[in-house]
C-alpha cells in the first residue's frame, strides 16, 4: 500500500508542474489535502468524493474538481479507471471556478484530451512538450463547466447523529417518516428535527430526499431497471412524483440524466 506522506510529498514537490496519475492510489489514502487542484475522471462505475462537510456522487460522465487545501478521501464500489491530474495553483485566482469545487459534466472534447493523458505518468514540467497541453486542460475547464450537478449529501461529525443516519440508510427502501425515526432512535421530534439543522443544515424531509436520489442514480448506474422500477423501488406510488423530486433537485428529468449517462 502506498503511504500517505510520500504520495503527496510526491503530488506537490514540484508547484509549478501538473502531477498527472492513472492509478488507484488515490483510493488507499484516508482523509488528505494537497497545495494543487484536482481534476477527477472516474469510469466504470460508482464513486464518491467524501469532503469534510458533504458527499459528492460522480455519475458517469461527470468530472470533479477539488480545490487546493481541501481535505478529502475517496470511496468507491467496483473497480473504475481513474485519471487525476493536479493541477499547479498560481493562477488560481484569475477565475472563481478553481476555488469553489464540484461535480461537472464532461463532454467530448474533455474526454479526448483526458484519454490522451494516459501516455504520460507523474510530475509535467513546464518546458516539457506535454505541459501545454495539460495546461490547455486546465484553461478550459471554467468555459466548459457551466453547470454543476447539485447532488451532495450534507454530512456531519456529530455522534448523536450518526445512528440516525445510519438507520436512514438501512431503511432508505421503506416509507420512513420523522415520528417512525424518532421511536426508532429515541429522540423526540424537536430534538431531532432541530439536530438536523444544526449539523445538516437540512430538514430530515429534506436529507431523505436528497439520499433517495442518490440512490436513484447509483440504480441508473449499476442495474437495468426502468425508470418506473427505480421510481417503485425507492417508495414513490408513481413515476410522476418520483421526475419531479428528481427534477426539483437536479433541474433535470430522470429520463434525461439516464440518457446523459449513457452517451
Amino acid at each position: 500500500m502506498i503511504q500517505t506522506s510520500s504520495f503527496l510529498r510526491a503530488i506537490d514537490l514540484i508547484p509549478e508542474s501538473v502531477y498527472v496519475m492513472h492509478e488507484r492510489s488515490e483510493f488507499l489514502l484516508p482523509w488528505h489535502s494537497h497545495h494543487k487542484g484536482q481534476l477527477i475522471y472516474i469510469e466504470g462505475g460508482v464513486a464518491y468524493i467524501h469532503l469534510t462537510e458533504k458527499t459528492l456522487i460522480i455519475p458517469a460522465r461527470h468530472y470533479v474538481w477539488i480545490p487546493k487545501e481541501i481535505k478529502h478521501y475517496v470511496e468507491m464500489h467496483k473497480s473504475v479507471i481513474i485519471i487525476s491530474l493536479y493541477f499547479y495553483a498560481d493562477d488560481d485566482e484569475d477565475h472563481p471556478f478553481f476555488n469553489k469545487g464540484g461535480i461537472y459534466p464532461i463532454n467530448t472534447l474533455l474526454m479526448q484530451m483526458l484519454s490522451y493523458t494516459t501516455r504520460w505518468e507523474g510530475d509535467i514540467e513546464p518546458g516539457n512538450k506535454a505541459y501545454a497541453f495539460l495546461a490547455g486542460i486546465k484553461n478550459i475547464l471554467p468555459e466548459i463547466s457551466k453547470k454543476a450537478l447539485p447532488i451532495a449529501l450534507p454530512t456531519t461529525e456529530n455522534e448523536r447523529m450518526q445512528p440516525v443516519i445510519q438507520y436512514i440508510q438501512d431503511h432508505l427502501l421503506e416509507p420512513l417518516t420523522l415520528t417512525t425515526l424518532c421511536a426508532k432512535t429515541g429522540f423526540s421530534e424537536r430534538t431531532l428535527s432541530r439536530l438536523f439543522q444544526e449539523t445538516m443544515k437540512i430538514s430530515f424531509l429534506q436529507y431523505f430526499k436528497l439520499l433517495r436520489m442518490v440512490k436513484a442514480i447509483e440504480m441508473m448506474l449499476q442495474t437495468h431497471k426502468s425508470m418506473s422500477e427505480i421510481a417503485y423501488t425507492l417508495g414513490y406510488n408513481n413515476l410522476s412524483a418520483f421526475s419531479n423530486i428528481f427534477y426539483q433537485l437536479t433541474r433535470t428529468r430522470p429520463s434525461e440524466f439516464a440518457k446523459q449517462l449513457q452517451l
